[in-house]
């Protein structure tokens, strides 16, 4: 097998692995992870995760970083493109949809993380999250200097818009599940980056503005 072929290999195994442990982190938490059933439903065995990346606290911390760290990234290009502070807070509010949309594991496995109080939060991905609320505090920094916002607390705002995203896109189950709801309810858009983005901007948007 050629040097090339090999490497894409490689990457393949690895994307089914970390694609795995995201489904049984989402499900069971954390603690509640067996390396075994994440060796099952990737279809490889676990000296093969050991040799890829690690034991269930790196894997854990790899799930995280691949789907915050490239976020993250994401989030601060589309930003630099921006002219108002605005047009930035709404870049900000639709790139966490967009992730929680693209990334439907990262709701639940970030409410087992709130639940333990981040008991197995890695510092890495604790760091993204840090510098996550350093870019909207430069964006309400900018704003408050232009005197488009008032002054605010960044982290308050943040948990607003974390907390709003990721509580939508968790909730759909239930919604979806239960007769107590009104059909309104029941037919929201799935997803969150749409409409309930644009909702959440607008409500952000009027709590942070002169």
């Amino acid at each position: 097998m050629d040097p090339q072929t090999l490497k894409e290999k490689r990457g393949e195994t690895k994307r089914r692995i970390l694609d795995a442990a995201a489904n049984v982190f989402s499900d069971v938490g954390f603690a509640g992870a067996r390396v075994d059933e994440i060796a099952r439903q990737a279809g490889v065995n676990k000296a093969t995760i050991y040799y890829h990346i690690g034991d269930k606290k790196a894997l854990y911390a790899e799930v995280l970083r691949d789907i915050m760290g490239s976020a993250f990234d994401r989030s601060v290009r589309n930003l630099q493109g921006a002219q108002s502070p605005e047009e930035k807070l709404r870049i900000y509010v639709n790139s966490i949809a967009r992730t929680m949309d693209q990334h439907p594991h990262l709701a639940p496995i970030m409410l087992w993380e709130q639940a333990s109080g981040g008991e197995n939060l890695p510092e890495v991905i604790a760091q993204v999250f840090a510098n996550v609320i350093g870019t909207l505090t430069t964006v309400l920094e900018e704003g408050e200097s232009q005197g488009v916002f008032i002054k605010t607390i960044p982290f308050i705002v943040h948990s607003m818009v974390i907390g709003g995203v990721m509580f939508y896109k968790a909730s759909d189950p239930i919604r979806s599940k239960y007769n107590a709801f009104p059909e309104t309810l029941k037919k929201m858009d799935k997803r969150v980056s749409g409409s309930v983005a644009v909702e959440i901007e607008k409500l952000i948007l009027k709590a942070v503005k002169k």
